[in-house]
Order: structure tokens, then sequence, then C-alpha cells
């Protein structure tokens, strides 16, 4: 902890890349790990929602029923500590593999937040990007067992999330490449840094000159080049280096 805090004191522009890691101590369940959500159910690919109306139904059906677990999360103390980080000016910027939005509830300003995933709380058009609130799409869907196109444009809804299958989003990318050879300090917070290209950001972070830190409580491939290693709980690992600032 005396370590993670002397280099976070030492930094002037930290990188907090966060995975799935930081929401399991919100109580919303990992999708890989053994026991995880997809252990359980099959992932569905963005190619078949499109193709198929009856996969389209069983993926709003899940996300109704909060089969992934994320409904009624609240933040945790790893998320407010990451939240004091950005409001303290220590980071710049937040990455995350997470759809729960729950940085942002923590504190963490909208545009400091990049979703390289997405977000799961609201849903949009993939033809013409319009928003639509999920309140609006479950009493729809409780009431045809469906959801209708896009009243704009007669595309197809879908929850703000990126699938399996689907493109990564420009924009969110490009801003982490950004953030990535800009920061002195990439902070990972319970990512298995396994899912590409979102992992390769670390190792060019390190490549770029900037020390690297990994907060995860399993073993990760790049933990071989990070400066320093903690296997222990993100909430209880902040909240002690922060207490040293």
């Amino acid at each position: 902890m005396s370590e993670l805090s002397d280099l976070l004191r030492a930094s002037r522009r930290v990188l907090v890349f966060s995975g799935a890691g930081i929401s399991t101590e919100s109580g919303i369940p990992d999708f890989r790990s053994p026991g995880g959500v997809w252990s359980k159910i099959q992932p569905i690919y963005f190619q078949d929602f499109v193709a198929s109306e009856h996969t389209r139904r069983e993926a709003w059906r899940r996300r109704f029923s909060n089969a992934d677990g994320w409904v009624g999360a609240r933040p945790n103390r790893g998320h407010f500590a990451v939240a004091e980080l950005v409001r303290s000016g220590r980071a710049n910027a937040v990455v995350t593999q997470n759809v729960d939005n729950l940085h942002q509830i923590s504190g963490v300003p909208e545009e400091k937040v990049i979703e390289l995933h997405g977000n799961s709380t609201y849903a949009k058009c993939l033809k013409c990007q319009t928003r639509v609130e999920l309140d609006e799409l479950e009493r729809e869907f409780r009431e045809t067992n469906t959801v209708a196109p896009c009243k704009h444009c007669g595309g197809i809804i879908k929850t703000a999330t990126i699938s399996f299958g689907q493109q990564m989003p420009e924009l969110p990318m490009r801003r982490t490449q950004e953030e990535t050879l800009a920061c002195d300090l990439f902070l990972v917070l319970g990512s298995s840094l396994s899912v590409f290209p979102a992992a390769d950001f670390p190792v060019r972070a390190k490549e770029n000159g900037a020390k690297l830190v990994i907060v995860n409580r399993d073993p990760t491939p790049v933990d071989r080049i990070a400066d320093l290693v903690i296997h222990e709980g993100i909430g209880d690992t902040m909240e002690a280096a922060l207490a040293k600032l």
C-alpha cells in the first residue's frame, strides 16, 4: 500500500483502467470467471441479435429479468476511491471495460469516463443512434413481448453495450489510446487483462515510459512487466493507499 501511495504521489497524470473486479465488490457477478454469468447462460452475439427477432426477444428477456445482476447495484469503496483520484486532479480519466455506470454514479464526471464496452443502463438505435430509456422499453416489452423498431428511422433498438462480434467503438478506443500515451501511471483495477484489444493498453503505457500498477485478485498475463502487483481487494487497497497520500 505504501508503494502504491508513493507511485500515486509521484505521478502527475494517472489513467485508471477498471474491469469486472471492481464491480464484483458491488455484488455484480463476473462474466468470465468460473461460476460467472457466461458459465450459466451463453452470450448473445451481435450478428444473431440483428438477424433474429427471436434472439432479440431473448436478449430483452434477460435484460429485464436482471440475469446479468446490474440492476440495483451501487458503487463500492473502490469506485469512490477512483472518484477521489479524479476529483483531486491526480487521475485525468477512467477507462472502463464495465457497462454498469457505477463510475458515473460514484461521482466521476461523465466526460472523464471512457466506456470501451458501452453502457447497459440505456439503449440506442443501431441506425440513427437515438437514445432510448430502458424504463420505456421495459413497459413495452412486458406488454407486447417485443421491442419495436426505432420510432425515428425504423432501426433496431439495442442496449448501448458492445456485444460479441460487434465492432469496438472508434471514439472511446481513440480516446483511450491518447490517454494511455499521455499518462505517467497506468493503474489497473480488477481486470484480467485477457480481452483484446483493450488488454494492449497497459503494455503500450509501459513501453511509453509510464509506471504500471495492477490491482487484481488473480494473476494476469501482464503482471510480469508491472512495476507493482497487488493481489488484494480493490476497496481495501485503494482506501489504504489514498489514506497515505
